[in-house]
């Protein structure tokens, strides 16, 4: 015999409303974070880009966890401000809790590669490396998951991105860090395949 409770489908709205809102918080402080520190390095001369990650220097190392949140100047937060809105928005729906935890992982993943492949005395800083490890992720979480909804996030995200995010992961001669990119995404998809939930092992 079934039971059925009034107000449950209600209940399921306001939670996903609330989960909505609070991923939405989360993006939006982020990002203002991003251009307040910012607005700190341009007004002491760039002295924070320093603070980047420096290829295979041992206090390079130490600045993997601070590098997503420096960029060089206010194009460069701007041009990673809307990629990093969307997909981090997305990412968080799934909890908070969990997104930190994508994130933190692939900013060490991408950093320690960043680190070690770079161009020597190159200093890497950006939110791009993490914004290509979260385009990764979403693009591999939904088949992983065999989730319909992720399949969907997963197919609109490539048709509007997967052109220009593929092609920034390739080698170029430019000042703009291939290798974060690249390393970024394999990690996001790497992160994906390794937290995919394990069947259900039936009890004997």
């Amino acid at each position: 015999m079934s039971s059925t409770h009034p107000g449950g489908g209600g209940t399921v709205a306001r939670s996903r409303t609330g989960r909505a809102m609070t991923a939405a918080k989360l993006m939006l402080g982020w990002v203002a974070l991003l251009w307040l520190i910012e607005a700190v390095d341009y007004a002491t001369g760039h002295a924070l880009d320093a603070y980047g990650i420096t290829a295979r220097e041992a206090d390079g190392l130490s600045a993997i966890p601070l590098a997503p949140f420096l960029h060089f100047g206010f194009d460069h937060v701007a041009s990673n401000s809307v990629p990093l809105l969307v997909l981090g928005f997305v990412t968080a729906l799934s909890g908070i809790g969990r997104f930190l935890a994508v994130c933190a992982a692939i900013v060490l993943a991408d950093g320690f590669a960043v680190w070690l492949i770079s161009p020597p005395h190159s200093i890497t800083a950006g939110a791009s490396g993490l914004i290509f490890g979260l385009f990764g992720y979403l693009l591999v979480r939904g088949f992983v998951e065999r989730s319909p909804v992720g399949v969907a996030v997963a197919v609109v995200i490539a048709a509007v991105w997967g052109t220009t995010f593929l092609a920034g992961a390739l080698p170029t001669d430019s000042m703009v860090s291939w290798q974060a990119h690249l390393f970024g995404l394999l990690a996001g998809a790497a992160v994906a395949l390794i937290a995919r939930p394990r069947p259900e092992v039936a009890g004997l």
